[in-house]
């Protein structure tokens, strides 16, 4: 993979913004949980979105809604951020701790193999892009973290335990 570009920064605003939804889901929830899904098309591209409220290219994902089930938010997720159809069963890779957003969050990590699209991902005000890119080609601002996950998916890093 090249080397990552320099990280992308956070707007205060967007700062802002996570930890009043964050604030919101303490009350609300206790502990939020999420999924994250590393998304392979037949050519072994890996599938990523560009948010418009947060810097980088990321895998998709979301949180887990009360009621629903870990592979319903996943199938959900990479419906709603792109197109996406599962074909066999997502394999759960990784349980991470996500310190960075609050004490409280955890991010399911999840493989998906030989997901189609159904058509192309039009931009919105959550999605402005979205596509498969082969894993020595990605985006220059593929976040740091997306990286570390796909080098621990690849077998080039042990998977670790914070996001």
């Amino acid at each position: 993979m090249p080397p990552p570009a320099s990280p992308p920064t956070r707007s205060l605003a967007a700062r802002v913004m996570t930890r009043l939804v964050h604030l919101y889901f303490a009350v609300d929830r206790g502990m939020t949980m999420g999924v994250r899904a590393a998304c392979f098309d037949e050519a072994g591209r890996v599938f990523l979105v560009r948010h418009s409220y947060v810097p980088g290219w990321h895998l998709p994902g979301g949180g887990i809604e009360r009621g629903e089930t870990a592979l319903e938010a996943v199938a959900k997720e990479i419906r709603e951020e792109g197109n996406l159809v599962l074909h066999a069963p997502p394999q759960l890779l990784q349980v991470y701790f996500n310190r960075q957003t609050s004490k409280r969050d955890h991010v399911l990590l999840y493989r998906c193999d030989g997901v189609t699209q159904t058509a192309p991902r039009p931009k919105d005000h959550e999605i402005v892009e979205a596509g498969f890119f082969a894993l020595d080609a990605l985006p220059a601002a593929t976040t740091a973290a997306t990286r570390r996950r796909l080098e621990e998916i690849a077998g080039r890093a042990a998977f670790a335990d914070v996001w």
